[in-house]
C-alpha cells in the first residue's frame, strides 16, 4: 500500500532538493532519516519532514509500523517562480527568477 506526504512552495530550487532526495530513494525510511540527519545542506531538514510526514500517514491512517516502511518513490517538481528584477545599467532590467519546488516521498510497506 503507497501513501504519500507533499510539501508545496518550498523555497529552495528544485535542481538543489533533487541531489538530496536522490541520496535517500530505495532505503528504509528509518535510515533515510538518520542519511538526512547528517546531511549538511538545509534542504536536507524539509526532506526529511516530509519522510517524517509519510511515515506519519501510513501510522495513523493505515496501521502500518514506521520501522517496516520503504521509499518507493521520491521526486520533486518545479512549482511556481517568483520574478524579480535586478537593476542594470544604462536603464535596463535583468529578471531574477526564484525557483519553488514540491517535494513528493511515496512510502509503501516492505
Amino acid at each position: 500500500m503507497e501513501v504519500r506526504a507533499t510539501a508545496k512552495g518550498v523555497r529552495v530550487s528544485p535542481q538543489k532538493a533533487r541531489r538530496i532526495v536522490n541520496a535517500v530513494r530505495g532505503k528504509m525510511a528509518d535510515e533515510a532519516l538518520t542519511i538526512l540527519k547528517f546531511m549538511p545542506s538545509p534542504t536536507a531538514r524539509i526532506v526529511a519532514r516530509v519522510v517524517k510526514s509519510a511515515a506519519a500517514n501510513a501510522e495513523n491512517n493505515f496501521h502500518v509500523s514506521p520501522s517496516d516502511l520503504t521509499i518507493a518513490r521520491a521526486f520533486v517538481d518545479e512549482g511556481l517562480r517568483m520574478k524579480r528584477m535586478r537593476f542594470k545599467g544604462r536603464g535596463r532590467v535583468s529578471p531574477i527568477l526564484k525557483r519553488l519546488s514540491h517535494i513528493t516521498i511515496v512510502v509503501e510497506e516492505r
